[in-house]
């Protein structure tokens, strides 16, 4: 059973420990729930704190009085004994003992909007601390997450954000309304905020906010999810993070084959091709004419059952790839002599990186930088591609950090790989 406003609002102020508003599933992907708090009166919750608060002499009168009023259920006069015992107000405990009747007295009403400003008003007194008054809007804003309205819900929690930004639970909500308010976008960036914090605490989040908020920031089509799905992988490092981080990438890029084909040279070099990317794999290096590289691609997929020499899609690739030149050592030497652009002087590089020879690809690469038409970035990118798989871990990561632009998120997926492989 979920939470009734009472219970949640009475707990946190009449105890120090404070229940949890919210908490992720273990599932991973499905979205918190707030959690099971226990069942207690706000009468019983909201007596126990008067029991040691005194109250001064000049308001102890007008007090009593709207107590009375609130265990009466007296609506039509509490307002009137509210406004009676603020204009004799002189301490902060009084200030404060006024609040929480008029705070039971909004919940006993369901009145979401006097709860507000007895929330307010509690916080006014001064006598409660920070981190409570910050609970209190959680309380409310699980209330209005319960009753599905995310709009007031995602302000509350973002309000006791404001007063706590170390409260456990209203990151994950606030988030969570957003999400549930429709706003996808603001959520993925409300979810990746709470993941800095965190770390900025020196807390590892964990595994389940990570997909959480790469799933969200996938499905607002956010540039966001690149970068949640790549600190994903940083921190919990596995095929299926990895996987998940590739193909994020592809899908949100999916005109650019350079892209497709260097994230998927990446996936090869971690062991990690499967299915269909085989045959992705290979007929991106056909489109670029490295047909050495697809050749060797399309025989392990064949070698590993992931390609089928009998279906249409493996039959179109080997039966082109029969026919194509496969350019030797010697070949691509006497080509970069005469090599003219850079484009050409890329795709010798290609060639060597594909026969293993890493050193003559680094060479044909850097020389394609000094060509008018040169893409520097892409350049950099694949110097620091062949450096990595040559096992210069120095060089390549010098190269990887030069790249900018469009190519450097590719460029930090390699980075992250040599780290890890290291």
């Amino acid at each position: 059973m979920k939470p009734t406003l009472s219970t949640a609002i009475a707990l946190v102020i009449a105890a120090p420990a404070v229940p949890a508003a919210a908490q992720y599933e273990s599932s991973g992907s499905s979205a918190p729930q707030p959690a099971q708090q226990p069942q207690q009166s706000a009468a019983a919750a909201a007596q126990s704190p008067q029991a040691s608060i005194k109250p001064s002499k000049k308001a102890q009168n007008a007090i009593i009085d709207l107590q009375n009023a609130v265990n009466a259920k007296d609506a039509a006069n509490i307002p009137a004994k509210v406004a009676a015992a603020q204009a004799v107000a002189e301490t902060k405990e009084d200030k404060y003992l006024i609040a929480t009747l008029q705070l039971r007295a909004a919940v006993a009403a369901n009145d979401n909007a006097a709860t507000e400003a007895a929330i307010g008003a509690a916080a006014a007194s001064g006598y409660i601390d920070a981190a409570k008054v910050s609970d209190l809007w959680v309380a409310l804003g699980g209330t209005y997450y319960n009753n599905k309205a995310f709009a007031q819900a995602a302000a509350a929690f973002q309000k006791a954000l404001a007063i706590n930004p170390q409260n456990a639970d209203a990151g994950p909500m606030a988030a969570e309304a957003l999400l549930g308010a429709g706003k996808k976008a603001e959520a993925a960036v409300a979810m990746q905020r709470l993941i800095q914090a965190r770390l900025a605490a020196g807390q590892k989040p964990e595994e389940n906010l990570y997909k959480r908020a790469v799933g969200v920031a996938y499905q607002a089509n956010s540039p966001a999810a690149v970068d949640l799905a790549r600190q994903w992988v940083a921190a919990y490092p596995t095929s299926a993070s990895w996987g998940d981080a590739v193909n994020i990438y592809r899908n949100l890029n999916m005109g650019d084959a350079e892209a497709t084909l260097d994230l998927l040279r990446l996936k090869q070099a971690m062991n990690m091709l499967s299915g269909k990317d085989y045959i992705d794999l290979a007929g991106a290096a056909t489109d670029q004419l490295i047909f050495t590289e697809a050749q060797k691609v399309a025989d392990a997929g064949v070698a590993a059952k992931m390609i089928d020499p009998s279906s249409a899609a493996g039959r179109d690739l080997l039966s082109v790839l029969k026919v194509k030149a496969k350019p030797t050592a010697a070949d691509l030497g006497e080509a970069m002599k005469i090599a003219a652009t850079a484009k050409a002087l890329m795709r010798i590089g290609d060639n060597y990186a594909a026969l293993g020879d890493y050193a003559h690809a680094v060479e044909a690469y850097k020389l394609a930088k000094g060509k008018s038409d040169a893409d520097p970035t892409i350049a950099d990118l694949h110097i620091g591609m062949a450096l990595a798989r040559s096992g210069d871990k120095a060089g390549a990561t010098a190269a990887l950090n030069a790249v900018t632009g469009m190519r450097a998120d590719i460029a930090k997926y390699w980075l992250l790989y040599l780290n890890q492989k290291a």
